[in-house]
């Protein structure tokens, strides 16, 4: 199976990133997570990037706020697909990260979840390795019958509150 490369842009990403890489293990998927600057580590995040392919990534995951330029950079410097999250806070709380990471250039697409999305980015990265890994097609399949089966429990709990059963 390919891995999924899990990006940030600081440390203080963490803390929201950890449920991507979460959902990830929920779904037995290896991964790796790395702190990188498109601003601080320009270099160093080019190379991973430039490398994500041959090192046996199939997608990428970059975490970022305020400029939120570190998806786009990964997909700039490579063909794999990049799915941006962009995080909460700055002056914007966390707008600009969104408005930053949806508009990209034509040629040059980034996936881009809700502001916070880390558990998105997982499954979205998930349904990508997926379309070639039928196990891991199933794991999505169950795991879509079993929030299907939460809510309907919540139904039916509700509708018992309003006597309504």
């Amino acid at each position: 199976m390919k891995k999924v490369a899990v990006i940030m842009g600081s440390d203080s990403d963490w803390p929201v990133v950890k449920g991507a890489c979460q959902q990830l293990e929920g779904f037995s998927i290896p991964y790796e997570a790395h702190i990188l600057s498109a601003h601080r580590t320009p270099a160093q995040a080019a190379e991973f990037a430039k490398n994500a392919r041959a090192q046996g990534f199939g997608a990428i995951i970059c975490a970022a706020g305020m400029a939120a330029h570190l998806a786009g950079a990964f997909a700039g410097n490579c063909t794999l697909p990049v799915i941006g999250i962009p995080m909460r806070g700055g002056a914007m709380d966390g707008l600009d990260a969104l408005l930053a990471t949806v508009q990209m250039p034509s040629g040059i697409p980034v996936a881009t979840v809700a502001i916070n999305g880390a558990k998105n980015a997982a499954v979205l990265a998930a349904q990508i390795l997926a379309v070639a890994d039928e196990d891991l097609a199933a794991k999505l399949d169950a795991a879509r019958t079993a929030m299907a089966a939460q809510i309907a429990e919540k139904e039916k709990a509700l509708q018992a509150e309003l006597g309504n059963i």
